[in-house]
This record gives structure tokens, sequence and C-alpha cells, in this order.
């Protein structure tokens, strides 16, 4: 039965807070415009059509996940995106996973947020709003799914399976046809990061609205500087906000793929950098003209930057123009087009504004020393936008191409190959730049400079700068010149910014924000310095033997060959490959898989012995378990020089649409990360089936000691069997089962063949220990001698190609964020408390 009903509510639901929007927007702008006694009528009305929207928008989600939670595959968005196997965090995420839930994502934070200006803020809320609501209405238009005067606005969530593939001929026979199970979440995004990463990403981006909407309605209304102090703290928050999703993405990246870092300069990567960049800017020249009233104009422009840059990025992310360049980027639904007014509506309104306001626009005339705070915070901030510039200009290359090539221009400009060089070459000394200032420009904030008085201040930190850093190079043996200029310049930051930390007075601390910013991204420019530039590949192979002759040189020198339950030495490591695990749910680690019977449904597999954890059983043999086939986890256990052990799990992934997918698992330990990952591992999907070799007949008697595949083995029993798990026997059948144990150095494996009669014919249910390499069929039973024949099959020994990679002094990179999120925390707490004693006065 197709569930109608659900979808037409949340159709219904969508337009109604598309058409809200728009009276929400045109009632607040009649609230501004309308004299003293039509504001109050006008104001009640846009506040009850905002709050119409607001429900509509609950209302949308509330549709939406109630598809998707109960598995209705009519529809096409939960056929596409989720799977009866998902547990319920991880259909949360495959709300986001699409292009509609996504855009409904930040319509729903801008709900939140606007709902939060329109309760707090009495002054503003009227010429505020009325730019918050269009905004909405802009992005509710994204996911209408409805066609007017044959042009397509938006794209549905709620659009059946059947109207979205009308050709197939599965719909064309029978267009009730719903099927049992969908797609499924990407395994990828099978994360705990991407649960909570998407929605501190959108907030972020949301959050980019409200400066924007304070800095145009201050230009509209003629307000043209008071808009800075409410708009300040709600800049800080953003800048915190978006940066902590940025960091979550790359946290995210560092843990589950496979490149062997945090930050691959990805397009979709770069496309939210930017903004972020130009973001942090605007709240320093913000900030400057708070204390100064200088800056306003590059205020303005930084401010409105930063949300058409966040437009701008959402254009290049789901417009499908980037193609294949970037792997995070969304296909194109037909929303290019939206996209592209909705940036370009926004651009134009923008200028048109500041452009009638400019030289309204109140301007210091007092000229600006080298010696004055204003000087260094405008040189930091013009490091920024560079920084962004820079990055943005090379990320940009397919939509010139696009434009030139429609303009009749053939234009083939292409993305750097290796964009981490290209973009870090540039990036890292912009970061020093950063570092030397944001450490020198601290002392400028606290006083009243000269050249003496500089000189008197500086050369403190300069000297223990010099001292820390001498001797950190010494023990940690830095010698390259430009990690040497990277490596002080961070010092000194931390040097100079802990001074400024230490002269503040008791009581003082709410002072502290930017200080202690500023030393978490001095913390991150060493991190980044280390962690790159010193990472040292440890699994060299040094056999003198090719892995393979169809891969590069470097993939021979930098990966290891290790076969099951056999010995490697890496390193100061001694390492051996231990087999294939899977996780099963209910169950906390991994469960080899040689304890595990499959069925015909590949999720949920039988328990061939108990599951024991901390001495209880936990899975009892042949209960039902639930496990994930896509993810199979490759126990390689690590000894260390000092006899000391641990085991690390890196994950393949059989991806449906990237093919074999390659996980890290990492040990962390204060002074570095170990990071592991397997470059191949054979027989992950159906096509690489084994070639089993028939090797020998024996003719065994119970208790015998024999060889198969050069491990020892022992036929411990042979016995009637009455119940066979898949085979369902009569009373009529014999059924006789052979126990074999394979001893495999670190662990003993059990064979259990069995030799079937059934209609006077004789049948054989061999058994494998596929990591191994090994086949048993119980063949014949010689009662003349006591003796039973058993026929010997063998293949390739299982094995994985392993690279592991020291990553030293990453923590410190770590540690830097934390206390960037910290000074954000201090700043944003220090500036809305300013703003509210401001509002009560």
């Amino acid at each position: 039965m197709i569930h109608s009903f659900i979808g037409n509510l949340g159709q219904l639901s969508v337009i109604i807070a598309f058409v809200s929007a728009l009276v929400a927007s045109f009632a607040f702008y009649k609230s501004v415009v309308v004299d003293d006694l039509q504001k109050p009528g006008w104001m009640s009305y846009a506040q009850g059509a905002f709050y119409v929207h607001a429900v509509a928008v609950l209302s949308v989600i509330f549709c939406l996940y109630y598809i998707v939670y109960n598995h209705y595959f009519e529809y096409h968005y939960a056929w596409s995106h989720s799977s009866r196997q998902l547990p319920v965090y991880y259909m949360i995420s495959s709300f986001w996973e699409g292009q509609e839930g996504s855009f409904l994502l930040w319509i729903f934070w801008n709900v939140v947020l606007g709902t939060v200006v329109l309760n707090t803020n009495r002054l503003w809320k009227g010429s505020v709003m009325s730019i918050f609501a269009l905004v909405q209405a802009f992005l509710a238009s994204m996911i209408l799914g409805v066609v007017i005067f044959n042009i397509k606005i938006g794209s549905t969530p709620f659009i059946l399976l059947r109207d979205a593939m009308m050709d197939a001929p599965v719909f064309q026979l029978n267009p009730d046809f719903i099927p049992k199970d969908g797609n499924g979440l990407n395994a990828l995004l099978q994360n705990y990061w991407m649960v909570i990463h998407p929605p501190t990403l959108f907030l972020g981006f949301a959050t980019t609205l409200v400066p924007f909407a304070y800095c145009i309605a201050g230009l509209w209304t003629g307000k043209l500087s008071d808009w800075i102090r409410p708009a300040l703290p709600w800049a800080l928050f953003s800048a915190m906000v978006l940066g902590i999703g940025i960091l979550m993405g790359a946290y995210w990246a560092y843990e589950t793929l496979n490149f062997g870092g945090y930050w691959n300069w990805d397009p979709v990567e770069n496309a939210v950098y930017v903004p972020w960049l130009v973001l942090v800017a605007s709240y320093h020249t913000m900030i400057t003209y708070r204390n100064s009233n200088t800056a306003l104009k590059t205020s303005i422009i930084l401010v409105v930057a930063t949300f058409i840059l966040i437009l701008y990025s959402t254009f290049l992310t789901r417009s499908g123009i980037l193609g294949e360049s970037s792997v995070h980027s969304f296909t194109d639904l037909g929303l290019s087009g939206q996209l592209l007014i909705l940036l370009l509506v926004f651009t134009f309104l923008s200028i048109a504004i500041i452009v009638r306001r400019w030289k309204s626009i109140p301007t210091s005339k007092k000229e600006v020393s080298t010696y004055s705070r204003e000087f260094w915070i405008f040189i930091g901030a013009t490091t920024l936008c560079l920084m962004g510039f820079q990055v943005l200009l090379a990320t940009s290359f397919p939509v010139y191409n696009s434009i030139l090539n429609g303009l009749g221009f053939e234009s083939n400009m292409a993305l750097p190959v290796d964009q981490v060089s290209y973009y870090s070459k540039f990036q890292l000394w912009f970061g020093v730049a950063l570092a030397i200032l944001s450490g020198t420009g601290q002392f400028f904030w606290w006083r009243k400079m000269d050249p003496k008085k500089l000189k008197e201040i500086i050369m403190g930190p300069i000297l223990l700068t010099l001292v820390l850093s001498a001797f950190i190079m010494w023990v940690t043996d830095v010698s390259y010149l430009p990690y040497i200029v990277i490596l002080t310049a961070g010092i000194y930051s931390v040097v100079a910014n802990t001074k400024i930390l230490l002269s503040l007075k008791k009581g003082n601390w709410h002072l502290s924000g930017g200080s202690i910013a500023h030393i978490g991204i001095a913390m991150m420019l060493i991190g980044i310095m280390y962690s790159s530039g010193y990472s040292k590949v440890v699994s060299l192979n040094k056999s003198g033997l090719l892995i393979s002759r169809e891969v590069d040189e470097e993939f021979n020198l930098e990966n290891l060959i290790l076969f099951l339950n056999e010995p490697r030495q890496m390193d100061k490591y001694a390492l051996v490959y231990q087999g294939r695990n899977v996780e099963v749910r209910g169950v906390s680690g991994y469960v080899p898989v040689e304890v595990l019977s499959p069925t015909n449904d590949p999720y949920h597999w039988i328990a061939a012995e108990d599951v024991i954890r901390n001495g209880k059983v936990v899975k009892a043999q042949g209960d039902t378990l639930e496990i994930s086939p896509e993810n199979i986890y490759f126990k390689i256990n690590y000894e260390q020089e000092n006899g000391k052990g641990f085991d690390l799990y890196p994950r393949i992934q059989v991806n449906a649409s990237m093919g074999q997918v390659a996980s890290p698992d990492i040990k962390r330990d204060i002074a570095k990360d170990l990071y592991t990952h397997l470059s191949y591992a054979p027989y992950m999907t159906e096509e690489e089936t084994r070639e089993w070799t028939h090797t020998d007949s024996l003719n065994i008697q119970i208790g015998d000691n024999f060889y198969i595949n050069d491990y020892v083995a022992k036929l411990n029993d042979v016995n009637r069997v009455h119940e066979l798990r898949g085979v369902p026997l009569e009373d009529d059948d014999i059924a006789v089962m052979a126990t074999i144990t394979v001893d495999a150095g670190t662990e003993q494996y059990l064979l259990e063949p069995i030799f079937l009669i059934r209609d006077q014919r004789a049948a054989r249910i061999p058994d494998v220990a596929n990591d191994l390499g090994v086949r048993v069929a119980f063949s014949k039973i010689n009662p003349e001698t006591d003796s039973f024949e058993f026929d010997i099959y063998t293949t390739q020994k299982d094995f994985v190609i392993l690279k592991a990679i020291e990553k030293p002094f990453i923590n410190i990179l770590w540690s830097g964020t934390l206390l960037v999120i910290i000074g954000y925390f201090i700043a944003i707490r220090r500036r809305y408390c300013d703003f509210v004693e401001s509002r009560d006065k």
C-alpha cells in the first residue's frame, strides 16, 4: 500500500512554508516603511506569518523523517538514502544525505535563528526579519518540486519512486510496486561524526545570515553604523560554529578516509574554508570600528562578502558544475538555475544598497599610524582575505570554463593535479604571516605604541622565542628552512599571546578570548607542520621483492604484504595479520568471521559458537546476529620491542558507488599517531572468487596428525549427527561429521566437513577456512581399516597489503583547535554582554 497521506501533508507543508516566508518578508518590510500608526498591525501580521512558516518547516521535517523511519520506500528519498538495516542514529544522518534534506536542515536552522532574533532585538526585528524571511523563501523554493509554465521550481523530497523513475519497466508493469528495501546510507557516512558534522556545518551556514541581515538592514534604514553592535556577537558565534563544523569534517576525514591526512583541498572543502576566512576578517574589522570608529566600510564589504560566498559555495557544490573534480559535491537535480538566481539576486541587491549608501557611510579622517592597532588588524584582515582569494581563484576554474564556453570561447582550465602541494605552498606562508601578526598585533591592542615602547615590549618575547625554537628544533631535528620559519613564527605567537594573558589583571579573564584563540591558531600551525611535514611511512618494503608490477614504485616501496598469521617485522614493530572481523549489533568490539556462519540474508549471520565479552556470553551459539556485511575489519596485531602490544582494525568497505574503500585505524599516543590502513585485500567481492586446487587425498585415522597447506592438522573425532543447519535430514539419511583442528600458530581453526548418505547416494558438504586458504571434503569411510578419506583443496592464503604512517605531534593540532573554541566562547560572551548592556540603557 502506498502511504500517500504523509507525503501529501509534507508537500502541502513545503508550499505553506514557501508562501508564508514570502508573506512574512513583505509584512516585515511594510512594518518598517509605513507610518507609526500602522507599524504594530503589520508587525503583528509579519510575526504571525513567520510563526506559520516555522510550524510548516517543522511539519516538513516530521513528515520526511516519518517516511524514512517507517521505511516507506515508495518515496524516492527514503529509497535512495535509507534502508531497513540502519539504526536510528544513521536514519537521522540519511535525513540530510540528499540535497533536499540538507536544504531542509539549513531552513530549519534559519527558523531557529530567526525566532531568536525576533524575540531578542525589538529595535531591529522589522528590517532584519524582512531580509531573513526573504532568504527563507528562496531556500524553501529549492524543495518545492512544482512545475509552473513548464518551469520546474525546486526538487521535492516527497516525490514517489514511480514518479521519479517513470521509465523503469517495473513501474510500467506494476505502478504500485514498492521495493522491499532501500539503497541505504552511503557506508562512508555511517560514522558518528556524520551524525553531528552536517548539522553543525549548516548551523554555521545559517548564522552567516544574521550579521548580513543586520548589515543590510542598517544600510536600508540609515542606521549605517548602529548595526555593528548587535551583529558582532553573531559574527563571532558564526565563525566559531562554522569553524567547528570545518574541523569536524577534517577529523572525520582523518578517521575515515585513507589519504593519510585531515585536509585534502577538495573543492567542496575549499568552498566552506574561504567564507570562514572572510568571516574571521570581518569580525576583526567590526571590533576595530567598535573601538576606534574606523574600518566601517571594510566591515560592510566583508560581512556581505561572507554571506555571498556561502551562497557561491552552495552553487559550486550543488549545481553539478564541479563535475568529477570533487568527491563531496552533489549531483545536479536541475537546481543550478535556481541556485544561480539566488546568488545573483542577493549579490546585486547587496551591491546596489551599498553603492546607494556609500557616500553617507561615516569614515575616519584620522591617519592610521603604523604603530596603531587599527593598522595591524587591517593587515591581518587583508592577509585572511588574500588567503581566501588564492584558494577561491583555483577552486573556481570549472566556473570560468562554464562562463567562457557559454560565451563561445573554448576553455579547459583544470584544477591542479597535486592540489595539496599547490594550495599548501601558499597557505602555510600566509599562516606564518598570521602568526606574526597575531603575536605582534596584540601588544598594540592593549596600549598606545611608539617605536621605543614597541622595542621594549617585544624584545623579551622575541628572545624567548629564539631560545625555545632553537631548543625544540634541536630536540625534534627540524632543519628544513621553511619548517624552521613556520615553527619559529608559531612559537612567537604562543609566547607573545601568553605574555598578554599573564599581564591581564585578575577578574579580567573575559578579555582573554582573543589571546587564547590566537594561541590555538599558532598551535594548529605548528601541529600541521609536524604532522604533515614530518609524517613518516614506517611500512617500508625492505624485502627487495615487488608487490606487483602493475603498480608504481612508490606503492611497492611503502607497503607490506602480510599473510595470515605469519609474523612480519616493520620498523620497531612485529606485525601479525590475524583475520577478518565484522561488527555485530549489540556486541562491543569486533567478532571474527570464523565464529559466524552466513545465511541467505547477507545482513543476518548465525553464531557458530558463543560470543563472549568480559566473561559473559552476550550471544549464544545458534543466535541470529545482525551485521554490516559491507564493512570488514582486519585484525593487525602490533608487538613493540618492549614486549607491549596492541591491535588495530583497519577497515575495507565494499562501496557500491566507490568500489573498495579503505578506512584507517589509529593508535594514538601523546607524541604521535600510528596511522594504519590497507591498500588492498583480496576476495572482497563476488567477482573475486577463489580458485581452488585439489592438492591431496588423505587416508586418516582418528588421532592422526597431517599437513594442510603447510599447517599442522589433527583429526579429533568422527560422529554421526542428526541435525544440520541448512540441510534438513530425513529418517533414512545418514550424516557423519568429522572434527578437524588446524594449528595456525596464534589461532586454532575448526573444520567440520560432512559425509551425507541420502537415497543410497553419497554427498559431500566441505568445510572451508578461508583465512588459511584451505577446504576439506569428507569423501569416504573405510570401515575395514577404521580410516577416513579426505580431499584437500588449497588456494592463495588470505593476505592484506598494509601501509602505516607515523604522524608526530598531531595532538598539538587538535589541542590548538580546542583552545580556539574556548577563545571564541569567551569573546562571544564578552561581546554579547556589551550588546545587552547597551540595549538595556
